[in-house]
């Protein structure tokens, strides 16, 4: 693969002072797009959800832990399966340092999936990770907030995902998103916001790191050189010629 073309330092810099235009728009887009989300109508949770934990049986309201704002990570992992999604764990791999910080500006977050809990604790002590991460398995939770499919809706052809129906090629019986609540002081629980697919991609600083770096991203398809963190070999997975002196 070629390189980039090279220049003098003055020509770098009418370039780069062009493309600072364009990140100060993206800044003010991401501002607009926040205030927006933070605008949202809620809806009221009425349906009575119960979690396996770590410390027993508990309700959605026992996943605030005190606080009055929480996000659900809804990670892709069933009943049965050997590993979680290897798109999920380069998340999570982001989480546990931010829980200290979420904590104390009043916001928990935990993951959701619909394994049993014995299968999560198997594969998050693999993992090495410490944040809360529950079992739905048993309840709605994961098919009320479109994140898991019954064979049925699979066979259907359509299962509704991401806002609107999907065709089921592209679907599995498992899926990512993330979801965010708020309690108030008198104990009622509000769904204020989803998001699937790609948007919780923010959350993976890798990513955005990455996104600064000479290469960018660097991928032939979106995640195809990311392994779960325990399976990398020593080479890296994705390299570029070395440029021409």
């Amino acid at each position: 693969m070629a390189q980039n073309k090279v220049v003098s330092r003055e020509e770098w810099l009418v370039a780069r002072k062009a493309l600072v235009e364009k990140e100060k728009a993206e800044t003010r887009l991401r501002d607009e797009v926040a205030a927006a989300r933070a605008a949202l109508p809620w809806v009221k949770v009425d349906k009575d959800y119960i979690f396996d934990t770590r410390d027993g049986r508990k309700s959605l309201a026992d996943l605030f832990d005190g606080r009055s704002q929480l996000i659900v990570y809804h990670f892709m992992l069933g009943p049965g399966w050997k590993a979680g999604c290897p798109g999920c764990s380069f998340l999570c791999d982001h989480l546990d340092g931010t829980l200290p910080h979420l904590n104390n500006h009043d916001v928990t977050l935990v993951a959701v999936s619909r394994a049993p809990l014995a299968e999560i604790e198997r594969y998050k002590k693999r993992m090495g990770w410490k944040f809360p991460w529950v079992s739905s398995n048993g309840s709605d939770f994961n098919y009320d907030y479109h994140v898991s499919f019954t064979p049925e809706e699979l066979a259907s052809g359509k299962v509704f995902y991401n806002f609107r129906e999907t065709d089921t090629s592209d679907a599995h019986e498992e899926l990512p998103g993330l979801s965010a609540f708020y309690r108030n002081e008198a104990g009622g629980i509000f769904h204020t916001y989803s998001v699937y697919a790609r948007g919780p991609e923010p959350l993976m600083g890798t990513y955005m790191i990455l996104d600064m770096a000479p290469l960018g991203r660097n991928e032939k398809g979106a995640m195809n050189w990311m392994r779960r963190h325990d399976e990398y070999d020593e080479q890296p997975a994705t390299r570029r010629e070395s440029a021409a002196e």
